[in-house]
């Protein structure tokens, strides 16, 4: 297994863009970090799934693990799958078909949930989420993981809103400058 050195190394070689791209946030980037190059790599997705093992048993009691559509699926898969935890799955909107929910996967009051999250910019998607599982499913988020931190505000802005943010890498870890 990739050791966290060589996952950095592996997500900056295939998931690193130049260019000009706008992001979610509206804002605009020279680079670009393509989740989709990197959460479909077995070999970083697997160290991914080991390295958010290792933050998530450092908070104590987690009764389960969230991750967003679509980006966080595969993320919140290989931790699942590293730490043992049962994952719920959460839409962007609720579906208006079946059984029109947000989030799938059963989850209980009072749970402990941790977040985890792809890449982290202003933490818009993330915010959301977090907020979602708070007060309308009245879990406890002891934390939101980001794989990638862009240092573009989000630590500030999901820590104004009450949690607790980590992240497994910075842009800086990357070799990004900018």
């Amino acid at each position: 297994m990739l050791n966290r050195d060589e996952v950095c190394k592996r997500i900056a070689e295939v998931a690193l863009l130049r260019g000009e791209f706008t992001l979610r946030s509206g804002r605009t980037s020279r680079y670009y970090l393509d989740k989709y190059l990197f959460t479909t790599q077995p070999d970083i997705l697997e160290a991914l799934g080991a390295l958010f093992a290792e933050r998530i048993a450092k908070l104590g009691q987690v009764d389960r693990l969230a991750g967003t559509e679509l980006g966080g699926i595969p993320l919140v898969s290989a931790a699942a799958i590293s730490t043992g935890k049962p994952a719920v799955l959460i839409r962007n909107s609720k579906k208006d078909y079946g059984t029109a929910k947000q989030l799938e996967g059963a989850i209980r009051p009072g749970e402990k949930v941790v977040l985890l999250e792809d890449i982290a910019t202003t933490g818009g998607q993330v915010l959301e989420a977090g907020e979602l599982l708070r007060d309308e499913f009245k879990v406890e988020v002891p934390a939101i993981i980001a794989t990638i931190d862009r240092q573009e505000g989000a630590r500030e802005n999901i820590e104004a809103a009450g949690f607790v943010f980590d992240a497994l890498f910075t842009k800086s870890d990357l070799g990004i400058d900018e």
